[in-house]
């Protein structure tokens, strides 16, 4: 066991208790800051060793100054959880160089503690919770060392005691994390502003999407509440692409016209979308969403959903969804004349070929058979890998290449639907989803994502087609990486190919996912769940508040329970008992010890009363205070002197 003299001792679990707190944010700081952090840790601790003096009062003032001025240049503000932390970190480290008494390693335990406390709000992951949990231990015993560095020796006693301290409290948190009354939304959240980005745009051009297609991170994941549509059903809405220059479609914000009322028809799809940080203000939902989510969400009149904030942290929403909106009046005129809208001059020999195919069609939905058609019987080719197109790119991509993915083909046949008088547009978003078997639910991942195409059809509506299923069609039924396993990363690759790794990955995404819904999200809703699954047939905030009073009962006369042999006087040690056997034996000739009186001034009264005790006495009281006072003595010692006292007489009453 390693042991610390006494001094340094608070000061070496302080520099424990603000190392691993640095440490959490280590990933999060200017690399100038964890520099200086490990350095002053380091200076303090050469400093106790050699026994040498603190900085001065200006030298720390000077530092100061100079700190804040360098959080300042990195973060252009000393405000948020970013620049706070930071700023907290430096200022930590610097008053490393001033702690001396025991309110300076308070005060250090404290700047650890609000650290541990700004990595929870930064990220709430399954795999820090270790760590969270093992630095509130070191902090723990820290506080336990600092208040009685006499008594908690070494590093077993005080993590010992900080070990028992947290298990009395776990019961105490959990209570209050399942029973305290919480408002709605996310009150304690920061934002995030460094949330990833999806790869979805609100604008696409053909190869935009390329990017996307080789990532396996995870975009959402879908619980269904019914029966999961069939996969080629599994169309996730996303941005509407309605503006077009000849190479980029565009979602045009300022452009809106009315949409026609719709009726749904088919299956109702009841599911609950954990959805994750993305960077923009969409939210997905299964065509065609119903009805928006909640109240931080609107159905657009193209059916998509938005967000009042940009998604910067994950997020659960219920949805509902039927695979057909009817419309129940035709397209006005401004939106007819948006949806045909070309740029003039652009791909001259797609708006020929589509002159030519309008022709000889009957109807509108004749036509779309016939571009079709036209993609399945003239060599197009699916491919992550096309070659970029320049210029006209519609004309390059029809009467050229005829190599690429989901975004060739919704913006060359959206193209050629406009051209020939149907009016169109570009939808983005997901299609299908892997499910996984443990969490019972969908994975849509980033190499998911999917560009189609929603033509009107009057008495109908919109309607959706997808081009890429004429020259693809297993995309619509299987995963992109299942289509082209190539493509896929090496790990995702290496999963496909092993299944017990593919059932570790899905083990380990499916204890996330639970860890995320029922711990980062639980709040009022759950906790009038809980209510209703405790049998409480309408719970109210009341029957919450009695129920919380009542546990908190409940644990504090386990508390006491427990407490009941701690608040009983010690068990006297050996040596102590073999003392009060000798006060026994000279109590029966009626010379009791007075609580305060020492041994020997005890044995100084007995020898006076009684001298024929005198030299007994002496030497009884001469060995326990050499025992108990001096040196610390060996066992044996003390086993030696309670033999003694055992064989001694009885001395008459």
């Amino acid at each position: 066991m390693i042991r610390l003299p006494a001094g340094p001792r608070p000061l070496a679990w302080s520099l424990a208790a603000f190392g691993g707190a640095v440490l959490l944010h280590v990933d999060r700081l200017p690399p100038w800051i964890s520099a200086f952090a490990l350095g002053a840790a380091a200076a303090r601790a050469l400093l106790a060793l050699r026994g040498a003096g603190l900085p001065g009062r200006w030298v720390r003032a000077a530092i100061a100054l100079a700190l804040t001025a360098g959080v300042l240049a990195s973060f252009r503000t000393l405000n948020g959880l970013a620049a706070g932390s930071a700023l907290l970190v430096a200022m930590g480290s610097l008053k490393l160089l001033e702690t001396r008494a025991r309110r300076d390693h308070y005060v250090m335990l404290a700047v650890a503690l609000f650290l541990l406390l700004a990595a929870c709000l930064d990220r709430q992951g399954l795999p820090r919770v270790p760590f969270y949990a093992l630095q509130l231990w070191i902090c723990c015993a820290a506080l336990a060392v600092i208040a009685s560095p006499d008594t908690q020796r070494g590093i077993k006693a005080p993590m010992k005691l900080a070990g028992r301290t947290l298990a009395c409290a776990l019961p105490l948190a959990l209570l209050l994390f399942l029973l305290f009354p919480r408002l709605p939304g996310a009150f304690w959240a920061l934002p995030n502003p460094g949330g990833a980005a999806t790869g979805l745009s609100d604008e696409m051009s053909p190869g935009q999407i390329d990017e996307l297609t080789i990532s396996d991170a995870p975009a959402f994941r879908v619980q269904f509440e019914t029966a999961a549509p069939p996969p080629q059903e599994r169309y996730w809405r996303g941005p509407v692409l309605e503006s077009f220059d000849g190479t980029t479609w565009r979602h045009e914000r300022g452009r809106f016209f009315r949409e026609s009322p719709v009726r749904f028809e088919g299956p109702t799809w009841r599911y609950r979308v954990t959805l994750e940080p993305h960077g923009h203000n969409w939210w997905f939902g299964l065509e065609s969403v119903i009805a928006a989510p909640d109240r931080r969400a609107m159905l657009t009149p193209d059916r998509r959903l938005v967000a009042s904030r940009p998604v910067t942290e994950a997020l659960s929403y219920d949805a509902m969804s039927q695979p057909r909106a009817v419309a129940l009046a035709p397209l006005s005129t401004l939106g007819r004349r948006y949806n045909l809208a070309l740029p003039p001059g652009q791909n001259p020999r797609s708006l020929a070929l589509a002159a030519r195919m309008r022709a000889a069609a009957t109807d509108d939905m004749a036509y779309a058979r016939a571009v079709l058609d036209y993609f399945g019987r003239e060599g197009f080719v699916y491919s992550l890998t096309p070659p970029r197109l320049e210029g006209n790119a519609v004309d390059e991509f029809l009467f050229g290449t005829r190599s690429g993915f989901c975004g060739h083909y919704a913006s060359a046949f959206t193209t050629l639907m406009r051209a020939g008088g149907v009016p169109a547009r570009v939808v983005t978003g997901y299609l299908g989803g892997a499910w996984n078997p443990i969490g019972r639910y969908f994975l849509v991942r980033q190499s998911d994502a999917h560009a189609w195409v929603e033509i009107w059809r009057d008495g109908r509506g919109w309607v959706r087609i997808d081009p890429t299923g004429v020259v693809a069609p297993e995309r619509l039924q299987r995963g992109l990486f299942d289509l082209l396993p190539d493509a896929a990363p090496f790990a995702a690759r290496l999963a496909r190919d092993s299944v017990w790794l593919a059932e570790i990955m899905q083990t380990w995404d499916a204890v996330n996912t639970a860890w995320r819904q029922r711990v980062l999200e639980f709040g009022s809703g759950s906790q009038l769940a809980l209510l209703a699954r405790l049998g409480f047939d309408s719970p109210r905030w009341q029957q919450l508040g009695a129920l919380l009073a009542l546990s908190l009962t409940g644990w504090l006369a386990w508390m006491a329970w427990q407490s009941r042999y701690g608040l009983r006087a010690a068990r006297p040690d050996r040596l102590a008992r073999a003392w009060q056997a000798v006060g026994a034996r000279y109590a029966r000739a009626g010379l009791h010890r007075e609580a305060s009186e020492a041994p020997l001034a005890y044995a100084a009264r007995i020898a006076a009363a009684r001298p024929d005790l005198a030299a007994e006495a002496r030497a009884l009281t001469g060995e326990y205070a050499a025992l108990r006072y001096g040196p610390a003595p060996p066992p044996v010692a003390i086993r030696r002197f309670a033999t003694r006292v055992r064989g001694l007489p009885r001395l008459p009453a």
